[in-house]
């Protein structure tokens, strides 16, 4: 049996809102990963991702290449899971 894991992920650096989103979710799909922006703006975004411990780890290594428009400085990862009441 795979084992699951929710996950929240800070990312930092310059993001372009429409296209970090556009990839994350692109990635996630590819991923069959669950996925909740939780928090976005030009320079920070949040997002809660839950599936396949493997998966989640190669979301973040995705994500931290980002699309060509943006530039990720810091990666975040919290240890806190995202609300569990809340379906990512």
């Amino acid at each position: 049996m795979t084992q699951r894991q929710t996950a929240t992920f800070t990312f930092l650096g310059t993001l372009p809102e429409a296209s970090f989103i556009e990839f994350a979710q692109h990635r996630a799909g590819r991923l069959s990963l669950g996925l909740r922006v939780v928090a976005q703006n030009s320079t920070t975004a949040t997002l809660c991702v839950s599936g396949p411990v493997d998966l989640v780890e190669a979301f973040e290594m995705a994500m931290s290449l980002g699309p060509a428009d943006c530039l990720v400085r810091e990666v975040i990862r919290t240890a806190t899971p995202c609300n569990r009441s809340e379906k990512p």
